[in-house]
C-alpha cells in the first residue's frame, strides 16, 4: 500500500506503468512467498524441541514466543533465529513504508494546493496510523523480551495485530468511498423508515 501510495502521489505520470497488473501480482506473490517461507522456518525450529511438560498456553492462538516457552530443552538457538527473522520481516517493510511516507510528506509540504495537500495528508495519515499500530504491537511481541509473568499482556498485544488492525483497514479504506457513503445512507434511511413503521403500528 505504501509503495502504491508513493507512486500515486510522487510519480503520478508513471503510476499506470509502475503499478500495472503484473507488478501488483509480483508484489502480492513476493509478500505471500516470503511470509510462507519464514513460517516454515519458524515451524521447523519449534518442532525441533521436545515438549514434555504442560501442554496448555495462556493465549488464544498458538503464538510462537508463547509455544516456545513450553519446550523442555534449551531454546537459545531458536530464540536467536526467530529474533533475526522477525527483525528482517518486520523492520525491512517498516523502513520501506516510513521512507515512502517521508517522501510523500516532503511532496505534500511542497504542494501549492492546500486542499490537495490536506486530502493527501488525511489519506496517508489514516494508513500510517494502522501501520504504526500493527508494527508497534508486532515488534513488542516478537522483538522485545517479556517476562514469563506477563502472559495476559501477550494476549492484549496480540489482539491489536490479530483483530484490531484487520478491522480498521476496511473501515479506513471503504468509508471514504462515495459509493459506500451512499449505500450507508440508504441503509440508514431504510432502517429509520422500518423503525418508524413499527412504532406507528
Amino acid at each position: 500500500m505504501a509503495y502504491d501510495r508513493y507512486f500515486a502521489i510522487c510519480c503520478p505520470l508513471i503510476y499506470a506503468s509502475s503499478m500495472d497488473r503484473m507488478h501488483q501480482q509480483l508484489l502480492a506473490t513476493s509478500c505471500w512467498t516470503i511470509g510462507c517461507l519464514f513460517s516454515v522456518v519458524y515451524v521447523a525450529f519449534i518442532f525441533h524441541h521436545p515438549f514434555c511438560g504442560p501442554n496448555h498456553i495462556n493465549h488464544f492462538i498458538c503464538e510462537l514466543p508463547v509455544v516456545r516457552k513450553l519446550a523442555c530443552d534449551d531454546t537459545t538457538i531458536t530464540k536467536t533465529v526467530v529474533f533475526g527473522l522477525s527483525a528482517f520481516i518486520v523492520l525491512v517493510p517498516l523502513l520501506v513504508i516510513l521512507s515512502s511516507y517521508v517522501l510523500i510528506l516532503y511532496l505534500v509540504l511542497d504542494m501549492k494546493s492546500v486542499t490537495g495537500g490536506r486530502k493527501t495528508f488525511f489519506t496517508c495519515g489514516s494508513h500510517l496510523m494502522v501501520v504504526t499500530l500493527f508494527y508497534g504491537t508486532v515488534i513488542s511481541m516478537y522483538m522485545i523480551p517479556h517476562s514469563d509473568t506477563g502472559q495476559d499482556c501477550n494476549k492484549q498485544i496480540a489482539v491489536f495485530y490479530v483483530v484490531v488492525t484487520p478491522l480498521l483497514n476496511p473501515i479506513i479504506y471503504t468509508l471514504r468511498n462515495k459509493e459506500v457513503h451512499k449505500a450507508a445512507l440508504k441503509i440508514s434511511r431504510l432502517t429509520q423508515t422500518s423503525i418508524l413503521l413499527k412504532l406507528v403500528k
